[in-house]
């Protein structure tokens, strides 16, 4: 999900003690002047540094020393307050009265900063303020041909005074938002190296970690910062982002929750929705999607979500797919927070109904997400499914095969027995189970799969085996169910058949294979065509897309009665 760039607060207790000597300046022009030099050249000095705790002692100077009536005093509280205001909002202090001399330079550049304007400094300017006061008319510009004019103002100031960390922040951020990841990230180094209470520098390092993907180390930036600054706000609103987007979904709902209570914000609302549909928690959930619909009830995510909670919470598909329909037309979810995983989720949905109409719709979505060009292996999943469901065995082998180039997972295995199988390939079949049970032979999936393929290729006994220790050992009523199903496999007496398959129904009446089997029992073995459409229907209405159970129907038109 696209996050917005954060521009930091701060809180008014500063944990290090930095002194002024650490900004050293250029000897040319501002001097360094512990316990030496001009009352103006200190408080120019400790204005430079960007640094919260030394702005306060230039705004402390110029009070304690009696300047605040004259214009050098002015113009230096206006530009400390500035700086305040804009890169560290969340400091509450005394701030004196805000009256800077208009005819200064420095004031004309506050008065463009207030109406967005950069001022450019003249060439010829080695004023450290100058080079770098404009930029905060830049704070949230995002646009490129904007930002980069700014760069070479800010290197100039950087090697005037290479100590002080407003000029190396500001490059952090002219770097970051114009997509130079390693040269934000050193802009933001040495700003949060000259002082640790430069904090937005820190922010930025997190923002970098997370654009970067790697969310645990901007959850390690953000943590710590947080134990500095416990009750920053922005830093708290950056952690529960990181934990979001780490999805770190306890932490992230913890987070959010907290942050929330400063006001209500809009993305929060719909990621601390999100955190909670992601936990199984979604009747929870409905109280912030609530309050977001009258925000922006389009948007994908919040259609995504709303469909979610309706279809795993309230188990109805029916307002499920509504909205999921409403996303579609919406235009989809791409860059708008719920990306291809919404469009993957309805086509599942879709094709997991039991109407004709919604199926093809989900047939059509992956079409859709199979014309993007490189499609996941999700949509490739989805896909090899619907091909197996319509019994087109060769365009499943077709689109399974890069899936098993590379390290298949247990479902694409199952996928390429069930496809080998269809082909009347037995042999291959045999050998994609026997890979998926070595992998792990206490998986049920597998399990059944490799039993099957035994029996297929003759190896009755070995089946019979594995089929009875399964039975006796301690397994749920469906587990029982799927080896019932398979022990009537091997059997050769009617009547032992029929009681396997009846023992299999009872431990799970929804159990199709023992359906279908039931069904051809008593159509191809022992004809009685009442219990015969009894057992199709059933089997129908649990899979009425099965291509297989719709051939079967077109003898007995009764049943789509």
């Amino acid at each position: 999900m696209r996050l917005p760039l954060l521009i930091a607060g701060c809180l008014p207790v500063f944990l290090f003690a930095v002194t002024w000597q650490a900004f050293g300046q250029n000897a040319a022009n501002n001097p360094p002047v512990p316990g030496g030099g001009s009352v103006a050249e200190e408080i120019r000095a400790l204005t430079e540094s960007g640094i919260p705790s030394l702005m306060q002692r230039a705004l402390d100077q110029v009070r304690q020393r009696n300047l605040s009536s004259g214009e050098f005093g002015r113009i230096m509280n206006a530009v400390n307050i500035t700086l305040f205001r804009r890169l560290y909002p969340d400091i509450h202090t005394q701030f004196p009265v805000l009256d800077p001399p208009q005819s200064h330079n420095y004031a004309r550049i506050l008065r463009d900063i207030d109406r967005g304007v950069y001022s450019p400094p003249a060439a010829s300017s080695t004023d450290y303020l100058e080079l770098t006061l404009p930029f905060l008319a830049l704070l949230n510009e995002t646009r490129q041909n904007s930002l980069l004019p700014s760069l070479p103002d800010l290197r100039r100031a950087a090697s005037l005074n290479p100590g002080a960390a407003l000029a190396p922040l500001f490059m952090g951020m002219v770097h970051e938002r114009t997509g130079n990841l390693d040269e934000a990230q050193a802009g933001y180094t040495t700003a949060a190296r000259i002082s640790e209470e430069c904090y937005p520098a820190r922010l930025g390092l997190a923002r970098i970690h997370g654009r970067r993907g790697d969310f645990e180390a901007a959850v390690r930036v953000l943590e710590d910062l947080i134990r500095s600054f416990p009750d920053n706000f922005a830093v708290k609103r950056q952690l529960a982002l990181a934990y979001y987007q780490k999805q770190d979904w306890s932490r992230a709902q913890a987070a959010l929750t907290e942050c929330l209570q400063q006001g209500e914000d809009g993305e929060l609302l719909l990621m601390l929705a999100h955190s909670m549909v992601e936990q199984g928690r979604f009747l929870p959930a409905q109280r912030p999607l609530d309050q977001y619909s009258s925000i922006n009830a389009q948007n994908p995510l919040y259609l995504f979500l709303r469909a979610r909670v309706q279809a795993e919470g309230l188990r109805n598909q029916d307002s499920a797919l509504n909205y999921l329909r409403s996303l579609i037309r919406a235009g989809g979810a791409a860059g708008n927070g719920a990306g291809d995983d919404a469009l993957i989720y309805a086509a599942r949905l879709f094709m997991e109904s039991p109407r004709p109409d919604d199926r093809e719709e989900g047939r059509s979505l992956i079409r859709r997400l199979l014309e993007q060009g490189n499609p996941s292996p999700e949509v490739i999943r989805l896909a090899v499914r619907d091909s197996i469901n319509s019994g087109d065995w060769q365009t499943a082998r077709n689109r399974l095969a890069p899936l098993l180039q590379g390290t298949p997972q247990n479902q694409d295995l199952l996928s390429a027995y069930a496809i080998e199988r269809g082909l009347g390939n037995n042999a291959a079949a045999l050998a994609y189970a026997r890979d998926l049970y070595e992998k792990n032979p206490a998986d049920d999936e597998g399990a059944a799969a490799y039993i099957s393929a035994l029996i297929e290729t003759g190896r009755q006994a070995e089946a019979g085996r594995l089929i009875e220790s399964r039975l006796a050992a301690n397994i749920s009523d469906a587990q029982k169910s799927r080896y019932y199903y398979l022990r009537s496999r091997i059997r050769t007496a009617d009547d032992q058949i029929v009681a396997d398959l009846r023992a299999s129904l009872f431990a799970d009446p929804r159990n199709l294979s023992s359906m279908i089997a039931m069904f051809e029992f008593y159509h191809f073995r022992r004809p009685e065509k009442a219990r015969a459409v009894i057992y199709l229907r059933q089997a129908l209405a649990q899979d009425p897309g099965n291509a297989q159970l719709r051939r079967y129907a077109e003898e007995y038109p009764e049943v789509m009665n």
